[in-house]
């Protein structure tokens, strides 16, 4: 077991290639509260007793620019950046190469974690150092079900077994490294550092996570990592008044039949197709997704509270008429809406050339830049009944400001 001299380098993966966020730049070079996130990840772990060294495995391409930008700075310990591999296992396997030979404990992050609290990184520690290997974990606040491809339930796991698993993980420096060894000579891929120590035959304990540890993968969770940054350094609260937030975050969801007869309806285009959605409105999925993202991030209940189907003048009316009152709702409470975010579910028919009709239609109705509306289109791989062409579902958040 490491004695009390304890030494501590951190492994930071950071291969991250922007995909989700629709961006060139990588996503840990995104800014937050006027840094890259990188830059926070690293000194929040700065406050981490006994550590050593930092290493951060990045892109080839990225690594000039990386060391440039931690040279501009007075670290305590040193930082260091190298290139990482074509997967996280390699790229964290190679950070390992460069750590100390005395190490005694090595712990791995996401460089996408810049909300890591010392208390969540002392448990870590304090477990790792004791049982040989430690991860955080949030409980499963969610029912978690297995499903097969033909998006049929197949079990249903006990909630109380399932935990999402965070950053950092902490083990014994020579647990960790044997571990990474044998599975690059086996061929053993794992899901995490955790999986691939308990692949080689350790335990890995659990240590309670934190639910500001958010992992930063897509537009949302800049202003979410934001606003919780702002809350973090800004004044502190008079305990005489309660301080309401300066931004909101909602989101909506919409489910539809297809049915013979209808038109479909989506985003406010009529869009040619065999079937369309059945419902007492147009049944725009899209656009009652995203009023009831915008209705709940200003707390005003859901589309079916001021438009319900019970009403006969809402019969076969367009959607973004709906829009068009939820925004005037969403000011008269003092919001001012800054950014929609949507998905739509369909196996059939293309959407994408539709996108941009959309888009229009929505910047128009709720009075912000067609920039700042992003509408993406899946299928679900014939799963579930928007897979097996039985309807449409829409998926929306939206962010809005206090006036």
């Amino acid at each position: 077991m490491p004695g009390p001299g304890l030494s501590i380098a951190v492994i930071i993966a950071a291969g991250g290639t922007g995909t989700r966020m629709s961006s060139a730049l990588p996503k840990q070079f995104l800014k937050i509260a006027g840094k890259p996130i990188l830059l926070h990840t690293v000194e929040s772990l700065m406050s981490l007793e006994s550590l050593t060294q930092i290493v951060i495995a990045l892109p080839a391409r990225h690594v000039s620019a990386a060391r440039s930008m931690f040279r501009e700075k007075t670290w305590r310990v040193p930082v260091i950046c190298v290139r990482g591999g074509a997967s996280r296992q390699e790229s964290v396997w190679r950070g390992v190469a460069r750590t100390r030979p005395h190490t005694d404990l090595i712990l791995v992050h996401d460089a996408v974690r810049p909300l890591c609290d010392p208390a969540t990184m002392r448990r870590v520690v304090d477990a790792a150092r004791e049982q040989g290997g430690a991860v955080p974990a949030l409980p499963a606040i969610e029912t978690i079900q297995r499903v097969s491809r033909r998006g049929r339930i197949l079990a249903s796991p006990p909630r109380e077994e399932l935990y999402a698993i965070q950053t950092p993980q902490g083990f014994h420096a020579g647990i960790l490294k044997t571990s990474l060894e044998r599975a690059r000579l086996e061929g053993y891929t794992g899901t995490d550092e955790s999986s691939i120590v308990r692949w080689a035959g350790h335990r890995v304990a659990i240590v309670a996570g934190s639910r500001q540890n958010i992992k930063i993968t897509g537009p949302l969770d800049l202003g979410i990592a934001e606003l919780m940054m702002k809350t973090k350094t800004g004044p502190a609260p008079d305990s005489s008044r309660t301080e309401k937030p300066s931004m909101r975050i909602g989101h909506g969801i919409d489910y539809h039949r297809l049915a013979a007869g209808r038109r479909l309806v989506l985003g406010g285009v009529e869009i040619p197709y065999e079937k369309g959605l059945d419902g007492h409105s147009d049944a725009d999925v899209l656009l009652h997704a995203i009023c009831d993202a915008l209705l709940g991030a200003a707390a005003l209940g859901d589309i079916g509270r001021h438009f319900p189907d019970s009403d006969a003048s809402h019969r076969n009316r367009s959607s973004l008429e709906f829009l068009r009152s939820v925004r005037g709702k969403v000011a008269a409470a003092g919001w001012k809406i800054i950014n929609v975010d949507a998905t739509m579910l369909a196996q059939h028919p293309r959407l994408s050339p539709y996108m941009e009709t959309m888009k229009k239609n929505i910047a128009g109705s709720i009075g912000i830049a067609a920039s700042n509306i992003n509408l993406k289109a899946t299928t679900t791989e014939g799963m579930n009944a928007e897979g097996l062409g039985e309807g449409i579902s829409a998926q929306a958040v939206a962010l809005l400001e206090k006036k």
